[in-house]
């Protein structure tokens, strides 16, 4: 039997794959390229006079003998102490993945079984929450953090990265236990189990799928954020994305723009290595619901 793509014509599907192609190459190459440029000097990955340095390396192979250093990398995780951005950036992602997860799966699962008017108007209210700019709601947090000297610290960042994300998987989780069957309940609670257990047992190993790509996007929205973090966050606490606009601001400094474009590369990877590790979870929990057994 013949698929659909073997159907159409050969120009059609040679013009298909030279688009696929074309489409990887521009999204990618600004990765690529900020990866090759990592292991170069500045006069080279910035050269004015020929941007052929850029390629061949000529002023990193006058300085270091090769034409690839790792001196960007170095000098950000070492000179600089960017271990400490990026233990900070993961301290403050589990926390706010795991409380978002905890609070959503059960608010969410309350609320999606709840037949009360009041249902309605609370995700409404959540999502107002959601649409508002999280540097509107830092700013109520602010007075009382200085007062009570809990400014600049890992727990009250993470607070308000709850609070800011959690609208967004309160909405999340809701909609994918609205695709669950209300009859898998009923038929735990026949079987003996309490509502809880049922929601334990029963429906979180059936909305796995869900859970993951909800924890994803929350993980990405607390790993990526600077807004908030820039905020609340002191110099010694800096998380990743704080820690590159503070080398980007002493580029006046020979070599320490190479130092951000390393922390880019270093902040970036992690993102593509989980969403490649996570991507048949993140498929499945994406289209949990379009199709209803």
């Amino acid at each position: 039997m013949t698929t659909k793509l073997e159907k159409r014509p050969t120009s059609l599907k040679v013009l298909i794959y030279v688009f696929i192609v074309i489409w990887l190459i521009i999204a990618a190459f600004p990765f690529i390229w900020t990866v090759w440029g990592s292991f170069k000097v500045e006069l080279d990955f910035f050269s004015i006079s020929d941007w052929t340095y850029a390629l061949t390396g000529e002023r990193t192979k006058a300085e270091y003998g090769t034409p690839f250093t790792g001196r960007g990398y170095e000098g950000a995780w070492i000179e600089n102490y960017f271990w400490r951005n990026a233990l900070n950036t993961f301290i403050i992602c589990f926390f706010v993945v795991c409380t978002s997860l905890t609070i959503g799966t059960l608010g969410g699962y309350a609320l999606s079984r709840s037949s009360y008017q009041y249902t309605f108007w609370l995700l409404v209210i959540a999502l107002i929450f959601r649409a508002m700019p999280p540097i509107t709601l830092v700013a109520g947090y602010m007075l009382p953090f200085f007062e009570w000297n809990i400014w600049g610290i890992l727990p009250t960042t993470i607070i308000v990265l709850v609070a800011i994300n959690q609208p967004f998987t309160l909405w999340m989780l809701h909609s994918f236990f609205q695709n669950i069957p209300k009859e898998l309940d009923e038929s735990a609670k026949v079987d003996g189990c309490t509502q809880f257990e049922a929601f334990r047992f029963v429906i979180i190993p059936a909305m796995w799928p869900g859970v993951i790509t909800t924890g994803l996007f929350s993980f990405l929205l607390a790993y990526n954020d600077f807004a908030v973090t820039s905020m609340l966050l002191s110099e010694n606490n800096r998380t990743m994305v704080p820690a590159i606009e503070a080398f980007l601001g002493t580029t006046y400094t020979e070599g320490n723009i190479m130092f951000a474009v390393a922390a880019v590369v270093s902040t970036t990877i992690p993102l593509f290595l989980l969403v490649m590790f996570f991507q048949k979870q993140i498929v499945s929990g994406l289209t949990a619901g379009a199709v209803k057994g």
